[in-house]
């Protein structure tokens, strides 16, 4: 089956029989659909749509102190992607790929992010990245601002850090500014603080959305607790109450819609019918192997980037054609197919589920 792409200099527009999409370069708006525009397709066979990227595995956290629960347990002591490994992959990589989500602990950890970035750009590939927010100098504001997307700072402690970050790159004239937000049992009262802050800190104003990333029991988070389904709601009410801009990952995506389910029937004055449904119809679960794909620091391609310990790469540098050699790949299909298997008897019926991690608990 062919596809055909139009790129102009703010939109991206593919198009097949069984698969198209429309993505805003701007706005980050993105409209998926089949043969009609009712059609969800399960997964596109051309390849990814979104490529997240490792460029560098060296961080040494807010003050010199890393993050007690950074899940893939990055220190000081790490490695690289050169600007010459990204080339090839950017050559490899399909016309499908509208965005790159940059992976990077210290923002000067590798010298060469912003010819990266600048080298997406140049490709037609919009990047985006999350940062620590400690240590910035007004040039790295200025190149955020100038050539991402999308820029999302962690959270860390002291939340100055995140929240100044915040304020400076929307100065710059960012629009797509977030946080991003652990979420898990230890974590729930930072959660309702950042929630609080979004509209009593002033340097939050300029702030597009508040990322819930679900607990992945995994490198140094391994001692932390997954939420409840009931801990999950509350968050989710004080947002929908408040009024609070709120995103979350794919990860959490069958928690959030078994949510937004419920309080349908629980609340039915907290918004309107169509309002819900909105919410539930733009919910993305799980899409590794089927609209993105994860590459890491030494070019090898995994589902995600939680799973480089659960699957063998492959390499994507050394790959004669990626759709062929690494997205129909044979270990590639079986990931594929258990993920899209995973929706059978879920908590949500006919929505995946991470076929790899719990990630809330009973």
């Amino acid at each position: 089956m062919k596809y055909t792409i139009k790129e102009y200099d703010n939109v991206k527009l593919l198009r097949s029989e069984n698969y198209n999409y429309n993505f805003d370069k701007n706005t980050g708006f993105f409209m998926r659909w089949g043969q009609t525009p009712q059609d969800d397709p399960d997964w596109c066979e051309f390849g990814p749509e979104i490529a997240d990227i490792e460029i560098s595995t060296i961080c040494n956290g807010i003050n010199g102190t890393p993050c007690s629960f950074c899940y893939k347990s990055n220190s000081g002591n790490g490695k690289n992607m050169s600007l010459e490994v990204f080339q090839k992959i950017l050559r490899k990589l399909p016309k499908t790929v509208g965005q790159i989500a940059f992976g990077i602990g210290d923002i000067h950890a590798n010298p060469d992010l912003y010819s990266i970035m600048e080298a997406s750009r140049i490709h037609g590939i919009i990047p985006n990245v999350t940062i620590n927010g400690w240590n910035l100098a007004g040039y790295d504001y200025h190149m955020l601002a100038k050539t991402c997307g999308a820029v999302a700072v962690s959270r860390y402690s002291p939340k100055d850090v995140c929240y100044d970050t915040v304020l400076k790159l929307s100065q710059k004239g960012l629009q797509q500014v977030n946080i991003h937000q652990l979420l898990c049992k230890q974590t729930i009262d930072q959660c309702f603080e950042v929630m609080r802050d979004s509209y009593n800190d002033p340097r939050l104003s300029g702030l597009n959305s508040i990322v819930f990333l679900a607990l992945k029991q995994c490198g140094r988070g391994r001692g932390l607790d997954s939420v409840s389904l009931s801990q999950y709601k509350q968050i989710m009410v004080y947002a929908l109450e408040n009024g609070v801009r709120i995103g979350f990952d794919s990860c959490s995506a069958p928690m959030f819609m078994k949510v937004i389910d419920e309080l349908m029937v629980e609340m039915p004055d907290l918004m309107p019918p169509d309002k819900y449904k909105m919410y539930t119809t733009l919910a993305e679960p799980c899409e590794s192997t089927l609209f993105s794909v994860y590459i890491d620091v030494e070019g090898n391609m995994y589902p995600c980037s939680f799973c480089e310990n659960k699957f063998e790469g492959i390499s994507v540098v050394d790959c004669d054609d990626f759709v062929e050699d690494v997205w129909h790949n044979e270990k590639v299909n079986a990931w594929r197919q258990n993920l899209l298997k995973s929706s059978e008897g879920g908590l949500v019926s006919g929505i995946r589920e991470c076929p790899e991690y719990k990630i809330w608990s009973d």
